[in-house]
């Protein structure tokens, strides 16, 4: 793999972009181009089999499209990296996609690792629990889920079906009587030896065709298991393998997907304009899991087909593909994805859109979804643009805002002092850039100056180019806390900020606020029920909630680290592995000597003084 640039003359940052030179030169071979405007940022990354004439097809004007003349305008740079083969080329884009979200490129935002259900089958007593990230640990892996949800969703269906553990190691390793799912007949007690282990091995077994969707092959088995029971009149233990499988049918008549087997997505696409929603239905061994909406990063408006080819390379590059993708507008590189897609799972996987029957029901059932995906999303999008608009209006802004952010503060009695700052713009809230601040050096409940160290170090790193600057700096509090955030605006010569402050007004109910501006004496009132007034509740609030999980955080750490940071002999090290063994401080509160002991580094005598520590503080 090899990277060709074109030099641009530093000295003459005016010196237009040499194409003609360029593309003399460029290879044959296939790669990835990358092109960047004169601020030096990517604006477009894009793979070719042949880089000549993908790239100079930019620079034909009766072949380039609209879009892209207007792209190249911008063009001051372009980077190419050669591949050995189209596949490593296409692997490679989506990684530098993924990495810069150029404006021009389709981007797909949504890159959380998606949840599984994980069985620990090494254990004597299986645990089962959701998991996300790497697959490192040995077991069974299930899924992916949609959702977080839709996997606990799973989880409690599961402890109704087949009381397999659920809880942590750490528990399960320390407890002497029962728990309340045992109690309340979703555990069968593996902890105090309330079960053997060939017992809690059968409805191991059962989740495990369960999730594999074997449901018809573990019906069968549970009813050899009622009649054996019925067999030794052990009439008791029939009665609830029936149950069992009366719930059984029930769950998997509502789960099951007639016709489908093995794993397979169904992918649809509805676009208007420039938004687009991406709608994914998951079936995994015959049984749906769930759907999920992802809502594409495009600048300009693209088909479907090109939004569909996108997502999958993007969303299946770090994940596992399944046997077959369902499409509602086929991809025009079709051959292509299904061959990297089947040497990246080690398995073919196929991509179609032509289906009949009931595949052809799930496709427009999934259709339907994107479509009022979308709808949602555009009156959504309509909606905060709105408030923008009458924002502006309200607070008299030359020009329409595109940024916003809000900075709050959180503390107990002056304690564990953090500030949050929240960023919306036009889409709404910018989750990504949220930022947080543990505030040092300054007297416990001063919230004034707390504002200033953190709106100081935010504008710290604007300057560093962290981030961009927004266009209204909200403060949630009086002119106290408005003029510290001021004055550190000006120790850092930034001037073209409009600061905020958002006072909840004499009885603090909603709808009352007055905005304080740094540049004027008497507060302003925003017409009441005014959209403008309703999109600075929502950002303040959100800054509140984020300020507060934020100090909590803070707070149950410090909680955690004081307790045992009075121990002698105990370091940092020590203490996270204690807190990770045990499962938190009260684990390690109830455990004796012994218990204490067995953990590496941790002698005798140290054990000893964390034993004592706590029974003292106790009282025994």
């Amino acid at each position: 793999m090899s990277v060709t640039k074109n030099t641009v003359d530093s000295d003459s940052p005016e010196s237009p972009f040499d194409s003609a030179t360029f593309i003399k030169n460029l290879t044959t071979r296939p790669g990835i181009y990358k092109m960047s405007d004169a601020q030096g940022e990517i604006i477009y990354v894009g793979k070719a089999k042949n880089l000549k004439n993908r790239v100079s097809s930019y620079y034909k004007t009766q072949t380039a499209s609209p879009k892209q003349q207007v792209m190249m305008t911008k063009v001051a740079d372009i980077e190419v990296t050669v591949t050995h083969t189209e596949g490593e080329a296409l692997l490679l884009e989506c990684q530098q996609i993924k990495r810069h979200k150029p404006r021009y490129n389709i981007c797909l935002r949504d890159d959380k690792s998606f949840p599984y259900i994980y069985l620990s089958t090494e254990h004597n007593f299986p645990q089962i629990t959701l998991h996300r990230g790497a697959k490192k640990l040995p077991g069974k892996y299930f899924g992916p889920y949609p959702s977080s949800t839709a996997a606990k969703e799973s989880l409690k269906l599961l402890q109704k079906l087949f009381p397999v553990r659920q809880c942590e190691d750490s528990v399960y390793n320390h407890r002497t009587r029962p728990c309340l799912q045992h109690q309340i007949g979703r555990c069968t007690g593996p902890c105090v030896g309330l079960i053997d282990k060939s017992a809690y091995a059968l409805d191991v077994n059962s989740t495990i065709l369960f999730l594999e969707g074997k449901g018809g092959i573990l019906i069968e088995q549970l009813i050899a298991q009622m009649e054996c029971a019925a067999t030794r009149l052990d009439y008791e233990q029939a009665a609830v393998t029936r149950d069992q499988i009366v719930r059984l049918r029930s769950v998997l008549e509502k789960q099951f997907v007639q016709g489908e087997k093995g794993d397979v997505d169904i992918i649809a696409c509805a676009t208007r304009g420039n938004v687009a929603c991406v709608q994914v239905f998951f079936i995994r061994g015959g049984q749906q899991l769930g759907n999920k909406a992802f809502f594409p990063k495009m600048s300009d408006g693209h088909d479907p087909a090109a939004i569909i080819q996108a997502f999958i390379a993007q969303y299946y590059l770090d994940r596992q593909a399944p046997y077959e993708l369902i499409v509602s507008h086929e991809p025009e590189e079709t051959g292509l994805l299904t061959e990297v897609l089947s040497s990246q799972a080690k398995h073919a996987v196929s991509i179609t859109g032509r289906v009949r029957g009931e595949r052809l029901k799930w496709l427009s059932l999934a259709q339907t979804n994107a479509e009022n995906a979308l709808l949602g999303k555009l009156s959504e999008k309509a909606g905060i643009y709105a408030r923008f608009l009458n924002l502006q209006q309200e607070l008299g802004c030359p020009e329409l805002p595109k940024r916003l952010e809000c900075f709050d503060i959180s503390h107990t009695q002056g304690e564990q002092t953090v500030a949050s700052c929240v960023v919306f713009d036009r889409e709404g809230p910018v989750k990504s850039a949220y930022r947080r601040f543990n505030i040092t050096g300054i007297t416990g409940g001063d919230d004034v100056a707390a504002i200033h160290q953190a709106v100081f170090r935010r504008f710290k790193r604007l300057q560093q180019g962290e981030h961009i600057a927004p266009d209204i700096l909200f403060i949630d509090g009086g002119k106290g806390q408005v003029k510290a955030a001021q004055k550190a605006l000006e120790e850092l010569a930034i001037n073209n900020v409009m600061i905020a402050g958002v006072s909840k007004g004499p009885d603090r109910k909603p709808g009352m606020e007055k905005l304080i501006l740094a540049d004027q004496d008497k507060p302003i009132d925003i017409t009441a029920g005014a959209s403008g007034l309703l999109l600075i509740q929502h950002i303040r609030d959100e800054a509140h909630r984020f300020a507060i999980t934020a100090h909590r955080q803070r707070r149950g750490k410090a909680k955690k680290q004081s307790v045992l940071e009075g121990i002698s002999g105990l370091g940092p090290k020590r203490r996270r592995q204690l807190l990770k063994q045990f499962g938190g401080l009260q684990g390690i509160s109830q455990a004796g000597v012994d218990a204490l002991c067995s953990i590496d580094g941790i002698s005798r005598c140290v054990a000893q003084r964390i034993y004592e520590h706590f029974h003292h503080q106790d009282g025994h």
